[in-house]
């Protein structure tokens, strides 16, 4: 009797099949994995991790959107942003809001659903015309899916009237 681990004495046509499923059930292995280890729904980026296991936004923790003193990616006036509105900049992957007057705030660019970039800003949400999800200028949460997390924030700083990614 054949040793169940020996193919070599299956005939070539069985051990096609045999090395064909094996194949199939490892790609859909690791696609069902995932390789990312977080718990992100399918269809969805998770944004990238720093040390402590939160999200690596790149914006200054206390809430802020930067120091002045020049320097860095000039990106607009402070005039070209309206106030409960924003500006997209696809280029940079950024989108600068300014919820009210004087208080700039920035997003990544890159809807969180399944990473189209988002398209404007109107009537007080930054929007992605890939599936309608919609995200609030003032901290780029969800206001309308199917994303389901907000927008990660970005860095910038403002300095006069000059808005630069630093």
């Amino acid at each position: 009797m054949a040793n169940s681990q020996d193919t070599g004495s299956l005939d070539p046509a069985r051990r096609t099949v045999v090395a064909g499923v094996g194949a199939v059930g490892l790609a859909a292995a690791v696609t069902a994995c995932g390789g990312s280890g977080d718990s992100t729904p399918a269809g969805e980026t998770s944004p990238p991790k720093d040390a402590t296991g939160g999200a690596d936004t790149g914006a200054p923790t206390d809430g802020e959107t930067g120091g002045g003193g020049g320097g860095g990616t000039p990106l607009a006036k402070t005039g070209d942003i309206p106030e409960g509105g924003g500006k997209v900049f696809k280029e940079e992957g950024v989108v600068v809001t300014q919820p009210s007057a004087g208080d700039f705030k920035a997003f990544s660019a890159t809807c969180t659903h399944q990473g189209c970039t988002v398209k404007d800003v109107a009537d007080g949400t930054i929007n992605c015309v890939c599936h309608g999800s919609k995200f609030a200028v003032a901290d780029g949460s969800v206001e309308h899916g199917p994303a389901t997390r907000p927008l990660p924030t970005a860095k910038i700083a403002v300095s006069g009237d000059e808005i630069t990614l630093p």
